[in-house]
């Protein structure tokens, strides 16, 4: 199974962007999109940014995803 996480695009620079997850810096492929510019949000798959969203719904997700996050640590039993 494969989670999409928004990824806001720090640089550009030919082909590849810098990408960050919520502080995390990775590289990434530009090459299956036309005209990623600095500050979109993109989905990225096996290294390649697959998909553009908007800011709203990259927004909505990543919240989303953090409440998702902190819902299992609060079950998980090891956690305190």
């Amino acid at each position: 199974m494969c989670l999409a996480i928004p990824s806001k695009v720090i640089t550009v620079e030919g082909g590849m962007a810098t990408i960050d997850v919520d502080g995390v810096r990775r590289q990434a492929s530009l090459m299956l999109l036309d005209d990623v510019i600095v500050g979109d949000y993109v989905i990225v798959h096996a290294g390649f940014a697959i998909q553009k969203l908007d800011e709203a719904a990259a927004l909505e997700s990543i919240q989303l995803l953090r409440e998702a996050a902190a819902l299992m640590d609060n079950l998980d039993p090891d956690n305190g």
